[in-house]
């Protein structure tokens, strides 16, 4: 009898941001894995979208004093992890943003999140072709467009 590997389904709700300064993008490379990301994370307990969206850019990029200016809505994204044998269900939001102030301030972060992640600024479409995952892509589309219309 053949032996099935047994996989369990892990359901979580993740909140991202796409930040625009000066025509630029932010994105994140992600060296060890090489790709190119827009930040985003885990909605902590009693956290809204909106603020773990806000955490999530300050902690990935180290970009703080932002503003959310739009949602860009929501989507479920689904696949397998097969290193940990898992079914990721994943809901995320993401939201528009740009600095409060006249530029972006960074905050020093710790070395761990600096050796996951580094940040870029980009140009929209340049960002747009070089994003690793259609769903990201997608809620950069929709960033842009919002952008060409204001």
């Amino acid at each position: 009898m053949e032996e099935v590997e047994e996989i369990r389904l892990n359901q979580y709700q993740a909140a991202g941001g796409v930040v625009h300064y000066n025509g630029k993008l932010l994105v994140l490379l992600k060296p060890k894995a090489n790709e190119l990301r827009l930040p985003k994370g885990h909605i902590e307990p009693g956290e809204t979208p909106e603020e773990a969206a806000l955490r999530e850019v300050a902690e990935e990029s180290g970009y703080i004093d932002l503003e959310i200016i739009a949602s860009l809505g929501t989507s479920l994204t689904e696949f397998n992890n097969h290193k940990k044998q898992e079914r990721i269900v994943r809901e995320e939001s993401y939201f528009l943003m740009r600095p409060l102030g006249a530029k972006p301030v960074e905050q020093e972060r710790e070395e761990a999140e600096r050796a996951k992640f580094e940040p870029l600024w980009l140009d929209p479409q340049e960002a747009l072709s070089s994003l690793s995952f259609e769903t990201e892509r997608e809620f950069l589309r929709r960033a842009i467009e919002y952008l060409s219309n204001q």
